[in-house]
């Protein structure tokens, strides 16, 4: 994607920039890393950790794995196909097209507050780890492949209107 400068130069992108740099590279690994020890958690200890937690409690680690996972794999797709990029393997407008198939979207986490504290460590700590990856890759994206001047993605429903849905889900 060429730029051209007011002096009729060729502008640099540091988005471009970053997308190719020793940056990238470190979050890539780690997004990579991430996946592998989320899918080796859940696999192992995690199945423990979730028969011994209450029904609840259990039903709402079903939930926040399932997100996770769905985040994990988003995120995973996102990333290879920008090393494909970087690679030289596609050009950005290819990635861009290809890009649409990814739905890299916002996720927060599924539980409540309260419940999301009830579960076990190693799984909090994952789904963490994996709303900062997303923060960080939303916002390479929105400046790699958005209008410059276009709102971030944020979530349809307010946070606040979700948990009061969740309550008269609860009490109904």
């Amino acid at each position: 994607m060429g730029r051209t400068s007011i002096d009729g130069g060729e502008a640099v992108s540091f988005a471009e920039r970053l997308a190719t740099s020793d940056a990238f590279k470190s979050m890539f690994r780690e997004g990579m890393a991430l996946v592998e020890e989320a899918a080796a958690y859940l696999d192992g200890a995690g199945r423990e950790e979730a028969r011994a937690l209450p029904r609840n409690d259990s039903l709402a680690y079903a939930a926040e794995s399932m997100r996770l996972t769905t985040r994990l794999m988003q995120l995973a797709s996102w990333l290879l196909l920008q090393r494909a990029v970087n690679e030289g393997e596609l050009t950005l407008e290819q990635a861009a097209n290809e890009k649409r198939k990814v739905k890299l979207s916002y996720q927060e986490a599924a539980a409540a507050p309260e419940v999301f504290a009830r579960l076990p460590k190693a799984l909090r700590d994952l789904v963490v780890d994996s709303l900062r990856l997303q923060a960080r890759i939303l916002h390479l994206d929105q400046l790699l492949y958005l209008d410059p001047n276009a709102p971030l993605a944020t979530p349809t429903v307010s946070p606040v209107e979700e948990q009061l849905n969740r309550l008269r889900a609860a009490f109904s």
